[in-house]
């Protein structure tokens, strides 16, 4: 069964950056991961069932590495809907103003 598309961006600080860093390389197969002040910044599109989901299983990796990580998310969905978390938590949903007229 094929997942819906997402587009993350997302922030990832950690006390442990190198193992980090070799997760992300990993988990990300279509994106960039940048570093920016000691962070990695990532930009990709992933499928899955759920924003809470794809957020929760990288989050969930990025700690088995380094359990001193944090991880500060924006996924947005093909249909508009954009859910931002910080860790594990849902901070925001907003969904995108159609044009209806």
């Amino acid at each position: 069964m094929a997942g819906k598309r997402f587009r993350v961006v997302a922030r990832v600080s950690s006390s442990n950056p190198k193992a980090v860093k070799a997760v992300l390389n990993d988990a990300i197969k279509r994106g960039t991961i940048k570093e920016a002040g000691g962070d990695y910044v990532i930009e990709a599109e992933v499928e899955g069932e759920s924003a809470k989901d794809l957020n929760r299983a990288l989050l969930s990796a990025l700690r088995r590495a380094e359990k001193r990580t944090r991880l500060r998310t924006e996924w947005t969905s093909d249909d508009g809907a954009t859910q931002r978390f910080f860790d594990y938590v849902l901070k925001k949903t907003t969904l995108r103003a159609t044009g209806a007229s």
